[in-house]
């Protein structure tokens, strides 16, 4: 089986660089229009709850149904959500949690291990699930930090959180063993997808 990873495209957030996080943003007319069709057209796709990840499932895959996993929704950001890390510079919460890595909960957030713990859980729901019904390929639609979540914890080679950053409207296939899933709870990095048509975006 293969996996597709996909992250969504770009939003108007995104253009002035503003944390989103679970603030449901749509898709900028020009980050909408800058997509592709893919070549692959999956039964169906998996998708983060927000809209911006459901309108690029549309747009990218337009004949698969959509199923939606509320837990690949991006990191709750909290009291950042929102503003840009310019207009809080200046904030003590956030630069104290710029400073620890941004592992510490964000004011009213979450703490990177929590999201990643439950995005890294509902990850392996379905891939298992998929491999259970013997599917060719599974299509998951979400956002940067789900994509840095699984790639993190589950692809080869081994690579740190931020290392995993990707453009809109791009992301990652794995290769599904087995044998390396079952000693090592690892996916195969086959290569990078981009169905952005701007090639500054990936």
């Amino acid at each position: 089986m293969t996996i597709w990873l996909l992250r969504h495209g770009r939003t108007a957030f995104n253009d002035e660089r503003r944390y989103q996080g679970q603030l449901d943003i749509p898709l900028s007319p020009a980050g909408a229009a800058e997509l592709r069709v893919a070549e692959l057209a999956p039964e169906r796709v998996f998708v983060s709850p927000l809209c911006r990840a459901r309108q690029t499932a549309r747009l990218v895959f337009p004949t698969a149904a959509q199923t939606v996993v509320d837990d690949f929704a991006e990191m709750d950001f909290g009291d950042f959500d929102g503003r840009t890390a310019d207009e809080m510079a200046h904030d003590a919460a956030f630069r104290a949690w710029v400073d620890g890595n941004c592992t510490a909960a964000c004011p009213n957030g979450e703490r990177r291990a929590d999201f990643c713990a439950r995005t890294c859980a509902a990850f392996e729901r379905v891939l298992l699930g998929e491999v259970e019904r013997q599917a060719k390929d599974l299509v998951i639609v979400a956002h940067g930090g789900t994509l840095r979540a699984v790639m993190e914890r589950c692809a080869l080679p081994e690579r740190d959180y931020f290392d995993w950053m990707c453009g809109n409207g791009c992301g990652y296939r794995l290769d599904w063993d087995e044998t390396l899933w079952r000693a090592r709870r690892r996916l195969r990095l086959v290569g990078r997808l981009c169905f952005a048509r701007e090639a500054g975006t990936c």
